[in-house]
């Protein structure tokens, strides 16, 4: 879910050790987005190339547009998709999904904001930058229906019904304007409040209109 910027919430201790393969590809990600986050930082988003960015991260342009497609996908695209709907599954079978999600949520945007050092980064770019913002919007779908997928089988639903796919997209939606109302604010309010907020109003619809 790119719009929480958050691509680990797991320790170590909870999931196997990835091989060399593997560990070698998350170790070039890695290098291209630190190696991207840095230029952006230095001269700006639109002035940042992917020629600049393979020669940072010593790799081959080649290899960047084989690891992101664009450059738009460096800074959404990330693991957490499904480390969340792992979360969500291993969250007890009796508990109301209200409070799965939130307690999933919470905790995961605990790791992001504390553990992501270019998380304030990311969201200012999904604000202002317009290509950014629109590939965040086109991977909303995916994201969504992966969640589908996890709530048919917590709560026993079609994962294609409407009222899933309605729910899903709901709250992926808010999830993202909640990311943009925190950037768009200075990143100043507690993030895990937003998220609070967010989720109230799924749950209970607006409140009433303060006086």
């Amino acid at each position: 879910m790119t719009t929480m910027t958050a691509p680990r919430t797991d320790s170590p201790a909870d999931r196997p050790r990835p091989g060399l393969r593997e560990r070698k590809k998350i170790k070039t990600r890695e290098a291209i987005r630190s190696a991207t986050y840095a230029l952006v930082e230095q001269q700006g988003y639109d002035a940042t190339t992917i020629d600049q960015i393979a020669e940072r991260a010593e790799v081959s342009p080649s290899t960047v547009f084989r690891y992101f497609p664009t450059k738009e996908d460096i800074v959404l695209t990330d693991e957490y998709d499904p480390v969340l709907l792992e979360k969500i599954r291993r969250r007890p079978a009796e508990e109301r999904w209200t409070d799965t999600i939130r307690s999933v949520l919470r905790e995961a945007v605990r790791v992001g904001v504390e553990e992501e050092p270019d998380s304030r980064l990311r969201t200012r770019l999904m604000v202002e930058v317009p290509a950014v913002r629109s590939r965040m919007m086109e991977s909303m779908s995916v994201t969504g229906r992966m969640l589908c997928q996890v709530i048919g089988e917590r709560t026993g639903r079609d994962p294609a019904g409407l009222e899933v796919r309605a729910y899903a997209m709901s709250l992926v939606g808010a999830l993202m304007e909640t990311t943009l109302y925190w950037a768009e604010n200075g990143h100043r309010e507690d993030f895990t409040g937003l998220i609070d907020r967010t989720l109230d109003v799924l749950e209970h619809g607006l409140p009433p209109k303060k006086p």
